[in-house]
């Protein structure tokens, strides 16, 4: 991603800048924006840059059919900055979300998996199309969930829901996740980013320091140990990864998807 704040085609993350609204959009559409390490390190940037141009608003989506199918595991292991490096750039992207001033909305349709899921479960609002797909399938492939999930999600649907999702992977459909409470509001697809403009113009009319305090205030009732989990989500991973298990889920992945 150039910080200029127009990325180029073949970049991960492509970012803009409209006003006080910042949009975000994961760009690897031929791997369903499956997250690489340049991704999780191009989406830390664009955070980050959204904060330094004072956006008060940012809009978190994916071009194509997926807004993320997760992490790619076509990338075996090895990662530039290996496992725990990694993972601790996943962690970030929790971290500035919840961290900045601005209202982050998730607009998202298709695939929401995995680390998808993830970026949507620590937006501040969830906008979902009615073809949108969610999901933690970690567990199944020998992996571990980064994010702050293990936090979050037992912090909005209580510990035994959140086992039975990360345990069996089970998929939920957009209706299914508006009624657990992580889906603010449900659209049909093709009104998904026209929904997500008019809910950020909503956003812009109301006060931007009491709509910050009120974020930062829902958060602070669930953040108190966060930092721990995330810390020891990185310790999973890193584990997990390792795993036999890891390996013959990556293997059967690939004989599965061969392209």
């Amino acid at each position: 991603m150039t910080l200029s704040g127009v990325s180029s085609l073949d970049e991960p993350v492509d970012y803009r800048l409209d006003g006080a609204v910042a949009s975000i959009t994961l760009n690897r559409p031929s791997r369903l924006n499956a997250i690489s390490h340049e991704l999780a390190v191009d989406l830390v940037a664009a955070l980050d840059l959204a904060a330094r141009d004072q956006a008060r608003v940012v809009l978190l989506t994916g071009i194509g059919k997926a807004f993320c199918a997760g992490h790619d595991l076509k990338i075996d292991g090895g990662h530039q900055d290996g496992t725990a490096g990694y993972a601790d750039r996943l962690q970030d992207v929790t971290r500035r979300i919840r961290s900045m001033p601005a209202i982050v909305i998730a607009a998202v349709h298709g695939y929401v998996l995995g680390g998808g899921f993830e970026f949507a479960l620590t937006s501040d609002l969830v906008i979902a199309a009615q073809d949108a797909v969610f999901g933690f399938p970690e567990v199944g492939v020998g992996l571990s969930v980064t994010g702050g999930v293990t936090k979050l999600l037992t912090y909005y649907v209580g510990p035994l829901r959140a086992k039975q999702l990360l345990i069996t992977g089970e998929r939920l459909t957009a209706d299914q996740a508006k009624t657990l409470g992580l889906v603010n509001w449900v659209v049909e697809r093709d009104e998904l980013m026209s929904r997500a403009a008019s809910l950020a113009e909503v956003l812009l009319g109301q006060p931007s320091l009491s709509m910050t305090l009120a974020k930062q205030a829902v958060d602070a009732g669930l953040d108190n140990s966060l930092e721990s989990q995330l810390e020891m989500e990185t310790y999973h991973l890193s584990m997990a990864e390792q795993s036999p298990e890891a390996a013959l889920g990556r293997a059967a992945f690939r004989l599965l998807h061969p392209s």
